[in-house]
Order: structure tokens, then sequence, then C-alpha cells
């Protein structure tokens, strides 16, 4: 079935495009929404002024959704849970939770589908979610959530001293690591020097035992050559 899109249909056609589409999808979505009419000569005749009114509800759905981008920016969303002592849900936090909040905080209607959770929130603590308004209008919120029968900032502050204690331990162990490292380089240049020490004895010792062994030769020599000398006299 033709028809002419009085509006935009994302995925499907801008508002004042003329396009075949099947005929249930025509006649049971686009039709009964106001999304599109048939595409007779009349509506055919109107086909440019009805791009140009598309294009001005474009532009104003584009400058109110940025305006919701910039209000959810940055905020804060808190979402009460029933937890364990390990801090596990009972339960899960899903896009459509988030959406409803979102609502309640801004009395608008929120799509669950423009909450960027690819699966649920199954533990307490703090999560960055991107919130995608309009294919070019996004925001970044800060979703709390805390357990049932706690304040949520009083939780918050908790967390951040749990961070901030598991962070100073972190950099004590790595500081004690420092140190062992130290110790151990000096061990072994006391090791090296002494194994130094023990080669330079080791050569003094050879080298007295070198002239020692020369001079019991010379003497040796000695003691021949007189012992030949009486020989020499007494044969005379």
């Amino acid at each position: 079935m033709r028809v002419v899109f009085l509006d935009d249909v994302p995925g499907v056609a801008l508002g004042g495009e003329v396009k075949e589409v099947k005929n249930g999808f025509a006649r049971n979505y686009l039709i009964p929404q106001n999304l599109a009419v048939a595409a007779t000569r009349n509506a055919l005749q109107r086909v440019e002024k009805l791009g140009e009114e598309a294009e001005t509800k474009r532009l104003k759905t584009l400058q109110d959704m940025k305006a919701l981008a910039e209000l959810l920016d940055g905020i804060r969303i808190d979402v009460e849970m029933r937890a364990g002592a390990s801090g596990r849900l009972y339960g899960s936090v899903t896009n459509t939770v988030v959406a409803e909040k979102i609502a309640e905080l801004t009395d608008r209607e929120i799509d669950r589908r423009t909450v960027d959770l690819s699966e649920p929130i199954r533990a307490l603590g703090t999560f960055e979610l991107g919130i995608r308004v309009h294919p070019e209008a996004t925001a970044t919120v800060t979703l709390l959530v805390y357990p049932s029968g706690s304040e949520p900032d009083e939780f918050l502050v908790s967390l951040q001293e749990q961070a901030e204690a598991e962070k100073e331990k972190a950099a004590a162990e790595s500081e004690g690591s420092g140190e062992a490292g130290q110790h151990v380089g000096v061990v072994a240049d006391g090791a090296d020097a002494g194994t130094e020490a023990a080669s330079a004895a080791e050569a003094t010792t050879a080298e007295v035992k070198a002239v020692e062994a020369a001079n019991v030769s010379e003497t040796e020599e000695a003691e021949a050559s007189g012992e030949a000398s009486e020989e020499e006299t007494d044969q005379k």
C-alpha cells in the first residue's frame, strides 16, 4: 500500500515522504496512529506542505529532547531495594524501574528503551547509566541502589568511606612490597660483595703458595749445587 507519512516513523520514513508499505502495517498501525494516510490524489498534492510541517515538528522535538538531556545529565537517581548482608539484591533493578524513576523526577514520560542498561542490576552500589532520549540528545545519570530501611545519603557516604579505606590499604600493600624489594636488593649486593672478597682471598692464597713453592725450589737447587762441589773436591 502506498502512503504519505504525516510524521516521522523511526526506521521507516520521515514526515512528508511517500512510500510503499505492507497493507497490514498501514491499516493496523500507521493510519490508526495518524502517522500516515493513503496516497490519494489529494494527499499527494499536500506532500510538500506535510513535509514542511514534519520538519518544523522535528526541530521542535529535537530542541525539547536536548533540553531534557541537559536536565537529566549528572543527576542522581535513588532506588531503594531489599538486600542481603553481602549486598546482593532480593530482586533486580531494570531499565523499566530506572525509566519510571526518571519520569517521577521530570514529570515526563520516559521510554525504558532509552535507558542504556544491558542487564538488570542485582547489587547495591552506584552505577553510571546513559540515557538516550533522542538520537542526537543523550545524558549520563548516576544510579544509587541503597538498602531498604536506610537513608540514601548516609549509604552513599559509607560507600565512599569504604572505597577510601580500600584505596589506602592497597597503597600500604604496594609500599610494603616496594620495601621488601629494596631489602632483597641489599642482601643481593652483600652477597655479591662477599663473593668478590672470597675470590680475592683465594687469589692471594694462591700467590703465597706459588712464592713458597719457588723458595723451596731455589733451596733445593742450592743444596744440590753444594753437594756437587763437595764431590768434586773429594775426587781431587
